[in-house]
């Protein structure tokens, strides 16, 4: 090495990935019996709002911070996007999209909340893991 070449540094790398922390909606709110049906929108905003404030579950099996995307349907749509917690409207059916997400998550920690049976097959036949509803609320919260 000639005394004029610049001293070798590392290359930089890209940080890590947040792990990705996807919440079923409709499955969460209906968890809890506290009259959601009356203001699905509404239960929808709570939860967001809760997400937003707790960062997610404490006790998940990756560490955070997460990067959070709530998933609304139906009369629960029309959910803004708050600083920390990604709201997406699914199309057709919650869990199609969040099995989607799931599967785009390959190779990167991905973390899903619900206690549907049949999603919770689907995205860890990708690779995700998966906590229940009580993972995000506890005591009628």
């Amino acid at each position: 090495m000639n005394s004029a070449d610049p001293p070798l540094r590392p290359l930089p790398t890209d940080p890590p990935l947040r792990p990705l922390l996807v919440v079923d909606g409709a499955n969460v709110v209906g968890s809890v019996p506290d009259g959601w049906w009356r203001d699905r929108r509404g239960a929808a905003e709570r939860l967001r709002d809760r997400l937003a404030a707790t960062g997610g579950p404490a006790d998940g099996p990756y560490p955070g911070p997460y990067e959070i995307v709530l998933i609304v349907e139906g009369r629960a749509r029309g959910v803004a996007s708050v600083p920390g917690v990604r709201v997406e409207e699914a199309p057709g059916s919650g869990d199609d999209l969040i099995a989607q997400l799931a599967l785009e998550a390959r190779g990167r920690p991905c973390l899903v909340v619900t206690a549907d049976r049949e999603l919770r097959r689907r995205v860890e036949e990708v690779g995700a893991r998966c906590v229940g509803p009580r993972s995000l609320v506890s005591d009628g919260s």
